[in-house]
């Protein structure tokens, strides 16, 4: 039974998503932290009014809270921005293999082929 689950978390990655979404978690708290206690102070000044995130519009008893939405939409935008620039940084991009084209059809096969895969002709 115990054999049976190890293969199960190993076969299907399953280990690998928890710690993925464990360590997701985490830089979830830290960016979100950058966004509320850094970047917001700094851009709450150039607002009007600095408690905009408390605005609101009655109608009726019922009260929309714009600004709350407002702010969560900038914060939602500015973490975005910043898990992207975290991505760029730790995730490069793999060059593709070194290729040549075919003087035939002209489609890109492996440098070290003798014959092309499209139009089987000779290279």
């Amino acid at each position: 039974m115990i054999r049976g689950f190890k293969e199960f978390l190993l076969k299907n990655n399953v280990l690998a998503l928890a710690i993925a979404v464990i360590v997701g978690g985490a830089v979830g708290k830290v960016v979100t932290s950058l966004a509320a206690d850094i970047i917001m102070p700094m851009v709450s000044p150039l607002l009007p009014s600095g408690e905009w995130r408390t605005a609101q519009i009655m109608i009726g008893k019922a009260a929309i809270k714009w600004g709350s939405f407002l702010g969560n939409v900038i914060d939602f935008l500015i973490i975005a921005f910043i898990v992207y620039l975290m991505t760029k940084a730790l995730i490069k991009e793999v060059p593709p293999p070194p290729s040549k084209t075919c003087v035939r059809c002209k489609e890109s096969v492996a440098v070290d082929a003798t014959k092309c895969k499209f139009c089987t002709s000779d290279i």
